[in-house]
């Protein structure tokens, strides 16, 4: 028998939170956000789970969206970064890619480069995240050297918040602000209409005034909030991600006696513990704190001890009829990744997204 530590992917749960997302702002179109293997969910079974809904993938960069070319993706693909290099421009073009620009090296070099015609450009604004964008300064001149190059097709202005999870977050507020400040000179004189992209997932739920031509959700495809409190919209997310093992040994510890290493948890009663097939190799947070649940059976235990890079212990003292070979929910529909993180130090995304290889996949309809 194989090692029973698993993710099982539910490719309904990722179709059902797209047609939410399209639900929110039914006259944008949608990109759906597959960078760093679909948040770890597996960008090429997502993508074509997703590919006769979707009218545009993103991926970070070019070595990611040639995964997704080379299984069979058709759909237009957006390099979020851009190109790292000037010799990747032919590459992307030659495999119908969309270029966000984020600086004036990546202008240069677009206004420069041969290719046989001309690509969508996205123009990235820096309203405020201060780590890509054009300033605010040279967005004007900027599109206006990309309008009038034969090598560029489309040009979509866009921006990218840094608290839109916030939702109160005034921040938020002043970078829309900038952004509507900043493109106004642009449609003024534009000859038709300028398509624009402000909402990411935060935005999408909770920013209705960001919900604009193109929306960019990520995070809540695969079911998890983008927000460390209840919200509305995020509570009807549907988890794809089920990470789970199973229980291959119970113990009886005495009063006083310590679990696993370092003797950091100690038995304030006589205590049953669960060792459960699951570490940090399996990209099981090793900053979990004693405490974190755990579901095995459907019911609710706490981490005991330090996670191990192949087993955690689990306290199970109050569960009943707790066996050998019984099923442990790491995080998933019942138990929210979200949460996991909270006891870990982490987020959600890190979680779902830093799964090694060794962990099998599992894809579910």
């Amino acid at each position: 028998m194989s090692r029973p530590a698993r993710i099982i992917i539910d490719l309904a749960a990722i179709q059902a939170n797209f047609r939410f997302a399209q639900a929110l702002a039914p006259s944008s179109k949608t990109v759906a956000v597959v960078k760093a293997d679909a948040y770890g969910h597996g960008s090429v079974e997502v993508t074509k789970a997703l590919e006769q809904q979707v009218d545009m993938f993103a991926v970070s960069c070019l070595e990611e969206a040639m995964v997704l070319r080379e299984n069979g993706l058709i759909k237009p693909i957006l390099l979020l970064e851009g190109c790292f290099e000037k010799t990747e421009l032919n590459v992307a073009y030659d495999n119908h890619c969309e270029l966000v620009l984020h600086s004036l090296s990546q202008l240069t070099h677009l206004l420069n480069a041969t290719f046989a015609g001309p690509i969508n450009v996205w123009l990235k604004i820096d309203t405020g995240m201060h780590r890509l964008g054009i300033s605010l300064e040279d967005v004007e001149s900027s599109y206006e050297k990309l309008k009038a190059s034969e090598k560029v097709k489309n040009i979509l202005l866009m921006t990218h918040f840094a608290y839109a999870d916030e939702l109160s977050g005034e921040y938020t507020t002043k970078q829309i602000r900038l952004f509507e400040q900043c493109i106004q000179p642009i449609i003024t004189n534009a000859k038709q209409k300028v398509a624009l992209s402000m909402a990411n997932s935060a935005g999408l739920l909770a920013w209705q005034q960001t919900r604009l031509d193109w929306n960019r959700p990520g995070i809540m495809l695969y079911g998890l909030s983008p927000f460390d409190v209840p919200q509305g919209q995020a509570e009807q997310l549907i988890p794809a991600m089920t990470f789970e093992s199973q229980v291959i040994a119970l113990r009886e510890v005495s009063t006083g006696e310590s679990v696993g290493y370092g003797c950091t948890w100690k038995a304030q009663r006589p205590s049953v513990i669960a060792t459960i097939a699951v570490g940090y190799g399996d990209g099981y947070p090793r900053t979990a704190e004693s405490g974190t649940p755990v579901l095995i059976n459907h019911q609710r235990a706490p981490l005991a001890g330090r996670v191990s890079m192949d087993m955690i212990s689990v306290d199970v003292t109050e569960l009943t009829n707790v066996k050998v070979g019984d099923t442990a929910q790491l995080w998933g529909k019942a138990l929210s990744a979200n949460e996991v993180a909270s006891w870990a130090g982490t987020s959600g995304y890190e979680l779902v997204t830093r799964m090694p290889r060794r962990i099998t996949r599992h894809f579910v309809d």
